[in-house]
């Protein structure tokens, strides 16, 4: 039976950015699976299914977080504060993809667990490039914790 490969999941309330990130890493390879939350407080629910029945995607933890720090309602800082501070999740890496060039920001997302801060590039070449670099670090070159 083949490996399931973890999927990715990609929390980012802009429907262009996700399209983008989502050609980009199909377009650099990516075979993961990718799973979208266009807000925080959907994507705690789906990882943190609160007494209720989890999401039928929710077979198994992703093997990366894609996050964008500003969300509506639970911003990005909050989700990572909440995946950092849980035993079981913060083993996952959580890469935050923002447009924020903010030195606070970058700080203080370090400082909160982040694995790693990309500036998202504005032009799409430079967009496109950093995913294929993203994707092919986190899933291709990083051994991941078996989820």
């Amino acid at each position: 039976m083949p490996e399931m490969l973890p999927s990715v999941l990609v929390v980012e309330d802009s429907p262009e950015d996700y399209e983008a990130t989502r050609r980009a890493l199909e377009r650099g390879g990516l075979a993961n699976p990718l799973v979208h939350f266009p807000t925080g407080d959907e994507a705690l629910d789906y990882l943190f299914p609160r007494g209720r029945a989890p999401h039928p995607a929710a077979a198994a933890r992703p093997g990366l977080i894609l996050l964008d720090l500003n969300l509506p309602g639970t911003d990005g800082r909050e989700v990572l504060a909440r995946l950092k501070g849980d035993p079981v999740m913060r083993q996952v890496p959580v890469v935050v993809l923002t447009t924020s060039r903010d030195q606070r920001d970058v700080t203080d997302c370090y400082l909160a667990g982040a694995n790693s801060y990309v500036q998202k590039p504005v032009d799409l070449a430079g967009f496109r490039a950093a995913m294929e670099t993203l994707r092919g670090y986190w899933l291709d070159v990083v051994v991941l914790p078996p989820g």
